[in-house]
């Protein structure tokens, strides 16, 4: 009934049964009828995975494995499967071979050039039947692409470079580049630049660039046109990776020259040295030259040297330079003790291009002169016991030096000639640069001298020599049998016996804090007699003044003063403030005179606004003021009701029909109410 395909559904079952055609019933058990469909030669081979891609590198020997291709066929094995297809190249050859019965594909020429061919395009045909006449084909297709090996050294694009160069160029700043080319890609082209040889190994530096893979010349040391103008260098390339099956082909390398020429700039001033160590001695005269500075210019063409000092490292001014020869003065007095070191920064500018300037430090230290009298380290006050021994040390004073000397200080110590021979004191000097003062005997009494002055001259070791005379305070004290100072002031013998002075005190202090307390408790009770309310009528601040009544409506005129509502020809008058008692009293002010009725309304609020700023007693800034005013000028006249005098029944108001169209009607109104009035 259909078309059959074996390989869509090789074999059928049916059941089959003889019924009685006029009763429909069986005539036999049912029976099984097997079909199989018998398979011919209708497919052909395909391949399932095509098309391909494969690689090889380039320069492989003689049949070196490409790649491996399979077909399938879906008819019956009689006819074909993969042991029967037979595989051939249709296009492809003669650089690609391929093995009929396993579909392996290999490279069929030496030496295949990458650089000269990269891509390769292969037909390949399977064919069912063993290969016999009347089989079944198919193809497919395989794109061998050669890859890259290192089989080509760099090569320079020219064999001489000529670059220049400012001479002022910095340092790291590149010269130029050279660029070696190389047939191969990927980490077979990279190649490393060095320089072999040169006058300028030593200044110049070449390097790679990653990216480009360009060789870049850069400064490596400043470059001085008047010292030299022209460098020649050989530059080497070499690749980074070489491959052994070709070193035979040759060194992977290749040189180049490489001239450079120094051009001239204009160049700042150069100082002889990069810094100045300067001395001066403290003592040295105004205008006396310290030291001196020298620069040049390094250009063929010298230019002139001006110097300044930088004021910024020389605020106070103390030192002065000659702009001609670079020497260093002294403009104000030195003060080693003060500023021992001086930072300062000449500078140096050509005088045919201010724009070249350079700048050097100099330091200046001031050197010591002996201009300081030695003294006492400290204020020394000494205490001396009444019960204390002939010959016993009081105090070890020591003696100070502002001044530096180099072998360090010495200090002689010395009473005055008149103090020479002192009853009571003598001095000894210490090996430690140290003065001790000494009783020269015993019985020492506070109520017959308390305080005793004991001048003493100290003098230094210095050409010539400085002395000062400081004086030593010595007080006689009362002290305890091991010589411990207890008291030193004469009144401690008026004090009762058994009385101690921490007694005394103490019985002052709780005298002083009794008189504090009573003082305090009259202070309170003084407070607490006075009102803490002002009961005075007129002060109504603080006072809650009650209405029991609910009020008159809009009738009740008198819950409120309305004279502020007023118009300007009304009565004017002093109203005094009810809120607060003024501390001074004023007298009422006068009322203003009845205003015209062509005054402004402007100039009627200026009036009351100068009223309220010089009356003291007037309302605060920001009470509210109420002013009934409607301004004057109006041929209508003021259409206020608050101070209507009149009832309705006695106006007149024919007036408005005499106002223009825009009133016709309200007077139309108004008349017909007056005539209905009449009736």
């Amino acid at each position: 009934m259909k078309r059959l395909d074996r390989e869509e559904k090789a074999e059928y079952t049916l059941t089959a049964q003889a019924v009685d055609r006029d009763t429909n019933k069986p005539l036999e058990p049912p029976s099984e009828f097997i079909i199989k469909v018998q398979d011919i030669n209708d497919n052909a081979p395909e391949f399932v995975d095509g098309p391909y891609h494969a690689t090889v590198p380039e320069m492989s020997v003689v049949g070196t494995f490409v790649t491996k291709v399979t077909a399938t066929d879906a008819d019956d094995p009689v006819y074909g499967n993969s042991a029967k297809l037979v595989y051939s190249i249709l296009e492809g050859q003669p650089y690609f071979s391929i093995e009929p019965h396993t579909a392996i594909i290999k490279t069929a020429l030496p030496n295949m050039d990458r650089e000269a061919k990269e891509e390769y395009f292969v037909v390949i045909q399977a064919k069912d039947m063993g290969g016999h006449m009347g089989g079944l084909s198919g193809t497919t297709t395989v794109t061998i692409t050669l890859t890259d090996v290192n089989d080509n050294p760099p090569k320079f694009a020219q064999s001489l470079y000529h670059f220049s160069v400012m001479e002022d160029v910095a340092l790291g700043e590149p010269v130029g580049r050279v660029k070696a080319n190389d047939l191969d890609i990927g980490e077979n082209a990279k190649s490393s630049y060095d320089i072999i040889e040169g006058d300028g190994m030593d200044i110049f530096e070449i390097t790679s660039d990653s990216q480009s893979q360009d060789g870049i010349i850069r400064v490596r040391k400043p470059l001085d046109f008047e010292t030299k103008k022209s460098y020649t260098l050989k530059v080497e390339a070499a690749n980074i990776y070489i491959d052994p099956r070709f070193i035979s082909g040759g060194p992977f390398k290749d040189t180049a020259t490489v001239k450079i020429v120094v051009e001239d700039a204009d160049e700042p001033p150069v100082f002889s040295s990069p810094t100045y160590l300067l001395e001066v001695h403290e003592n040295a005269a105004i205008n006396s030259v310290i030291g001196q500075v020298t620069a040049h210019d390094p250009d063929v063409s010298s230019s002139p040297i001006r110097f300044s000092i930088d004021r910024h490292t020389d605020l106070e001014r103390q030192f002065n330079i000659n702009a001609e020869d670079g020497k260093i003065t002294l403009a104000t007095p030195l003060d080693r003790e003060t500023n021992m070191w001086h930072n300062i920064t000449i500078i140096a500018t050509e005088t045919r291009n201010h724009s070249q300037v350079s700048r050097v430090p100099v330091a200046i230290k001031v050197l010591d002169v002996n201009d300081n009298a030695p003294e006492f380290a400290s204020e020394h006050e000494a205490f001396l016991c009444e019960n204390g021994k002939p010959g016993q040390i009081i105090q070890i004073v020591s003696a100070v030096d502002k001044d530096d000397p180099k072998n360090g200080h010495f200090f002689l110590y010395s009473l005055l000639p008149e103090m020479v021979n002192n009853p009571n004191f003598t001095i000894k000097k210490n090996e430690d640069n140290t003065l001790s003062i000494l009783a020269k005997h015993s019985g020492f009494s506070r109520q017959k001298q308390e305080v005793y002055l004991l001048p003493i001259i100290i003098s230094d070791s210095g050409n010539p020599p400085m002395s000062s005379t400081s004086t030593l305070t010595i007080r006689v004290c009362g002290c305890s049998s091991d010589g411990v100072v207890q008291s030193c002031n004469v009144e401690a013998y008026v004090l009762p016996i058994g009385l101690s002075m921490g007694a005394l005190i103490a019985i002052l202090a709780c005298i002083i804090l009794l008189l504090v307390i009573v003082v305090l408790f009259v202070t309170l009770r003084r407070h607490k007699n006075e009102p803490l309310i002002i009961k005075d009528d007129e002060d109504v601040r603080e006072n809650i003044i009650r209405y029991d009544d609910e009020g008159g409506g809009e009738e009740d005129t008198e819950a409120f003063d309305i004279a502020t509502l007023q118009n300007p020809d009304g009565i004017n008058g002093f109203l005094p403030r009810k809120d607060i008692k003024p501390d001074l009293q004023f007298m009422p002010r006068q009322g203003l005179a009845p205003v015209p009725n062509g005054v402004d309304v402007d100039e009627f609020i200026n009036v009351r606004l100068h009223e309220a700023d010089n009356d003291p007693t007037a309302p605060p800034y920001d009470s509210i003021q109420i002013y009934g005013y409607e301004g004057r000028g109006s041929v209508a006249g003021s259409l206020s009701s608050l101070e209507s005098s009149t009832s309705d029944s006695d106006q007149n108001f024919d007036y408005l029909s005499e106002w223009g169209p825009r009133f016709k009607r309200l007077g139309e109104l108004y008349s017909v109410g007056e005539s209905d009035k009449e009736t």
